[in-house]
């Protein structure tokens, strides 16, 4: 059984991520890193031998106890507990198939229910922000232009840091209107239009850097090896800081890092009109209910939720159905 376990954990990050689920390299070393720190309480709390891997610490008590180790003792979020077990159980569906005469065991796994937190509210930088922001790269310089392409192309595909740093010269489009592939979460592909003048930048970009390999990468270093995302946040950092010196009150005291120009694309999107379901497919998320965070977050969009559902509201309390009243009560039970 020792050597099944190891054969099965082996498998699970070397064959099943990668290749069965296509998950990125940031989730796999996300997932390893649970695993780690699930041998370090076992040894911590002398559940096995050092080194030593038994199938009893995947017994559903043991790891609830761990979920709270990471809690109380590691100072982990909810959020990051939530993510551990996340992990857990994607490894618990795996071995549950592989390892069907301790599939009992595997199954409670996935009996452990996620902790509820309270929510969060959504960073992101207005209109006018975004744009004081992309006004500081100075586009004489080499870095200068290079700098404006990639966070004019960070807001304006709403991309995350590692699908921007993915993106090869290849993946623009040379016909017009202009368009960008992204590779996300689970190696999914979507197509991104992009603005004539956010096409323009990027066209000058490549011109001045001569990136000419449809396979190179599309934002590198001076020494041609691709950014990583350190060194995006880094420059977005240095540009967001010289914007809050120029206009404190604008920029506000918000930690400005890539996400964010996510986020703020996601919140004009919305504040402009558009359905939840289009910006859904535009960021990449794999249910709407993960694009809802941005209605919860904004009182401006509340409002207007509410005055839309109060349409049929006058003096008489029996034009308000209660089919109509079901629906309001639902929409404010799960956006405030």
């Amino acid at each position: 059984m020792q050597t099944n376990m190891s054969s099965l954990i082996t498998s699970f990050f070397s064959v099943y991520l990668p290749n069965t689920v296509g998950c990125s390299e940031n989730t796999i070393k996300s997932y390893r890193d649970t695993f780690i720190l699930l041998f370090k309480y076992s040894e911590e709390k002398h559940l096995c031998p050092k080194g030593k891997i038994n199938i009893s610490l995947f017994d559903k008590v043991v790891l609830s106890n761990f979920l709270e180790w990471l809690e109380t003792e590691r100072n982990a979020s909810i959020s990051t507990r939530n993510q551990r077990l996340a992990a857990l159980k994607t490894f618990a569906k795996y071995a549950s198939y592989n390892s069907v005469e301790n599939m009992d065991l595997f199954q409670g796994i996935l009996e452990l229910k996620v902790k509820k937190s309270t929510s969060k509210t959504v960073d992101y930088l207005s209109t006018d922000a975004v744009a004081l922001l992309l006004q500081q790269p100075d586009t004489n310089s080499r870095s200068g232009i290079r700098d404006l392409a990639m966070l004019s192309l960070l807001y304006e595909t709403g991309a995350r840091v590692q699908e921007l740093i993915d993106i090869k010269v290849g993946d623009i489009s040379a016909t017009t209107p202009t368009t960008l592939k992204l590779i996300g979460k689970g190696r999914k592909v979507r197509i991104i239009p992009i603005s004539i003048k956010v096409a323009s930048i990027v066209r000058k970009y490549l011109s001045v850097w001569s990136h000419n390999n449809t396979e190179d990468f599309l934002f590198t270093n001076r020494c041609h090896s691709p950014l990583t995302r350190s060194g995006v946040t880094y420059i977005l950092k240095k540009y967001a800081e010289k914007a809050r010196k120029i206009n404190p009150e604008l920029i506000g005291n918000t930690n400005i890092h890539p996400h964010v120009l996510r986020h703020s694309k996601a919140m004009h999107l919305l504040e402009s009109g558009v359905n939840l379901i289009y910006i859904r497919d535009f960021l990449g998320h794999s249910s709407v209910t993960t694009t809802e965070i941005y209605a919860r977050s904004n009182p401006e969009i509340k409002r207007k939720y509410l005055e839309k559902a109060a349409i049929n509201i006058d003096a008489s309390v029996d034009r308000y159905s209660e089919k109509e009243k079901e629906t309001l009560m639902q929409w404010l039970k799960n956006n405030i």
